[in-house]
């Protein structure tokens, strides 16, 4: 139960001294999250990040990115973005290419939100470079690479996707209406029918219906 999640971890909080508050905030910050109170989450990441010595960067940066998450989750990405500067300067100073790399896709979700595009790529760019083997950085670098119509590299960068994820429903979901807008019809039913065949009950499953039912229906395009 969420709710009754947060009331404990709000009472956890109340007594808590030092470091024990990051810990009982990050609980609380994730039943807010489940509650989707997510500026009461946000406010409850950066009470525990606060928490966590100035030296314990990954726990910082982790934090950090979580609060950033919230505030992406209510609309407010020029928000998420401040959050995100102390946020990456921990993870760098915490070596930590795994959570740079997660950071600068935030970073990228955060440009796009704000349809600063080329601010994105680099973001994204660099989460490719620092943390290779992140579906995530490949999946948006192939559907911004998409939605300006570079197809070739949204190709390119839904097979690395792939590749690292072969059963992320979002991926082959993706897949297909890259296929589709390159005019590979067959290719993009594939794609789509192996994401409702592999995850029938997710929202990507129910996308991928509807886009199968417009191939049936002679529509060329999602």
């Amino acid at each position: 139960s969420p709710a009754a999640g947060a009331v404990a971890a709000q009472k956890a909080l109340d007594r808590a001294v030092g470091e024990e508050r990051a810990r009982a905030g990050l609980c609380l910050g994730v039943a807010l999250g489940a509650l989707e109170r997510w500026d009461e989450a946000q406010n409850a990441f950066l009470r525990a990040r606060d928490a966590v010595p100035a030296t314990h960067f990954a726990s910082r940066a982790r934090l950090g990115a979580m609060a950033a998450s919230a505030a992406l989750a209510r609309g407010e990405a020029a928000t998420a973005l401040t959050i995100l500067e102390p946020a990456q300067v921990d993870a760098k100073s915490a070596q930590d290419n795994s959570l740079l790399g997660s950071i600068a896709v935030d970073r990228a979700r955060a440009f796009v939100a704000l349809n600063q595009t080329a601010r994105a790529e680099a973001a994204l760019a660099e989460a490719r470079t620092v943390a290779p083997q992140d579906a995530q950085a490949w999946l948006l670098s192939a559907a911004l690479s998409r939605r300006q119509n570079k197809l070739e590299e949204a190709q390119a960068h839904i097979e690395r996707a792939a590749q690292i994820a072969p059963q992320d429903p979002e991926i082959g979901l993706e897949s297909g209406v890259i296929a589709v807008l390159g005019d590979r019809d067959a290719a993009a039913r594939k794609s789509w029918q192996s994401v409702v065949n592999t995850a029938p009950e997710s929202p990507a499953a129910k996308t991928a219906k509807g886009y199968l039912g417009q191939l049936d229906n002679g529509a060329s395009q999602p």
